[in-house]
This record gives structure tokens, C-alpha cells and sequence, in this order.
């Protein structure tokens, strides 16, 4: 499996990190596939420079960004507009919305009934059949 993931580089009290696509087994500060950017939390406001279209690229082939990453993502607009990555929630994928979903309902005429409604108006006239008996 692969993931994106932050590798320290930097001096002692002054971090520095790498996001960097890596097996899940490499360790840390180990070996990666590709290095796609930089994070300096020292910075104010904190600075990212990343490769957008790499990124893209390995979340559309599936690489799983770890918790900090997928923060960083988000605040770049990136997790919004790769459609076909999916977060877990509660170890459970999430699923995306359809686009007919909403259209379906839009276009539903307004003086339809739910399906509900008829089934209880069938049930009526046979409640009075019974108690003329």
C-alpha cells in the first residue's frame, strides 16, 4: 500500500518536512517513490509548496494520504477536486454524491405523491368492508 506522508529533514529544534510518496512499510525518514513537496511549520503562517498535478496524480492511483497530509491537501483545495479519492469515516469509505441524485429530485413535478400515500388510501375502503360486515 502506498502513502503520502511527511519525512523530517531539518536541524535539531527546527523542523522541516518532506511530503513525500511512500510504502507504508519504509520508515519514516527512509526510502519514498517520489518527493511532491515541502512543509515548514516553523514559518508564519506555515508554508507548503507542492507539486499539485503529482499529488493528483498519486491519490487518483490510489496512495492514501496519512492525517497530516490530507490537512494540507484540504487547505489546497486538492482533496475537493480529486474525485475519485474517498475518506474514511469510522472505517467506513464515504461515499460520493451522485450527480443524477440531485437532478432526479429537482425534476420530480411538484403535485406528485409519495408512493406511501396510496398504499394507506387502499388499506381504508377495506377497514370499511370489514366493519359492514
Amino acid at each position: 500500500m502506498i502513502r503520502i506522508r511527511l519525512a523530517r529533514v531539518g536541524k535539531k529544534g527546527h523542523p522541516s518536512y518532506r511530503i513525500v510518496v511512500a510504502d507504508v512499510t519504509a520508515p519514516r525518514d527512509g526510502s519514498y517513490l517520489e518527493w511532491i513537496g515541502n512543509y515548514d511549520p516553523m514559518a508564519d503562517p506555515p508554508s507548503v509548496t507542492l507539486k499539485e498535478e503529482r499529488a493528483a496524480h498519486w491519490l487518483k492511483m490510489g496512495a492514501r494520504p496519512s492525517d497530516a497530509v490530507s490537512r494540507i491537501l484540504d487547505k489546497n483545495g486538492l482533496m475537493e477536486r480529486t474525485l475519485t479519492y474517498k475518506t474514511r469515516t469510522r472505517g467506513e469509505p464515504e461515499e460520493a454524491p451522485e450527480a443524477g441524485a440531485a437532478t432526479a429530485v429537482a425534476e420530480a413535478p411538484a403535485d406528485a405523491t409519495p408512493a406511501e400515500e396510496p398504499a394507506a388510501e387502499e388499506e381504508a375502503p377495506a377497514e370499511e368492508e370489514a366493519s359492514e360486515e
